[in-house]
């Protein structure tokens, strides 16, 4: 009996937001690391999807170590992996350590502190570089450095996850006691005048700064004197955001531990 495909999501590796198999790597090595991105993919999927019933996620779930394995042919996802594991002898186990995080995504939806949040991302996260890693042949000294790595990545990715996980899902990776010690901070908005126009953002740790800091700058300069969409007027527009965004990067973090102040950087003898 084969896995009905019908629940997956349709996403490949061309609509992720980061390169799986690119061009960066040797063409050698591209199979092996899309057939386990494949099978991570239908595990996700699965795991992730909005109205299966836990049992019907864990059957596909079951189904595709099943396959992996060799003990059957039904979850056709796992079919390449199997196959270039065996190319290559190597392991199966970093793919059924993803499978592990998955079947925890299905039967656990909160994180009580950041070590069992650790304890998951062992096996959402770190099985994930440690293939790539087998897949080049480099030693297993090599995975500490892999395993940070991929763990701050998996955490970013909740974080960027967020809300559409909660609504979706009712899934929470941020840890409760993380959440019940935030306190809301008010902040009073930074304002810039701009010729005629007095206008807001957020202050740091906002990227919104750097638009009043390119505004300042492009008020050095008559802009419409130079022409709509003139080469001379994308110049300097352009050029005040490069300017901004590289102060942004240098110097705009948490306002706790900012060293130059928000007043410095929108200094009007400093944007001139």
């Amino acid at each position: 009996m084969t896995v009905d495909g019908k629940y997956k999501s349709g996403k490949s590796e061309r609509d992720e937001n980061f390169p799986v198999a690119s061009r960066v790597v040797a063409a050698r090595h591209r199979a092996p690391i899309l057939a386990y991105y494949r099978f991570a993919r239908a595990a996700d999927d699965a795991a992730d999807h909005p109205t299966l019933d836990a049992q019907s996620k864990l059957a596909i779930l079951n189904a595709l170590e099943e396959t992996l394995l060799g003990r059957s042919d039904a979850a056709t996802d796992a079919l390449a992996l199997r196959e270039q594991l065996r190319l290559r002898n190597l392991s199966a186990q970093h793919a059924l350590d993803l499978l592990k995080a998955f079947r925890q995504d299905v039967t656990k939806n909160r994180y009580e502190t950041w070590d069992e949040l650790l304890d998951y991302c062992r096996y959402s996260a770190m099985p994930v570089g440690r293939f790539v890693l087998d897949v080049h042949g480099e030693p297993v000294s090599t995975w500490q450095h892999s395993d940070a790595l991929c763990t701050a990545l998996q955490i970013i990715n909740h974080l960027q996850d967020c809300a559409k996980d909660y609504r979706n899902i009712d899934r929470v990776y941020i840890p409760l006691d993380d959440l019940a010690s935030h306190q809301p901070a008010w902040c009073e908005p930074l304002a810039l005048q701009y010729r005629d126009y007095t206008l807001h953002e957020l202050p740091p740790n906002g990227f919104g700064i750097a638009a009043l800091m390119a505004l300042g700058i492009l008020e050095n300069f008559d802009v419409r004197a130079m022409g709509r969409d003139s080469a001379d007027a994308y110049h300097v527009q352009i050029e005040a955001m490069r300017l901004a965004f590289a102060d942004l990067y240098a110097h705009v973090s948490d306002p706790t531990t900012m060293r130059l102040p928000v007043a410095a950087l929108l200094d009007r003898d400093y944007l001139a």
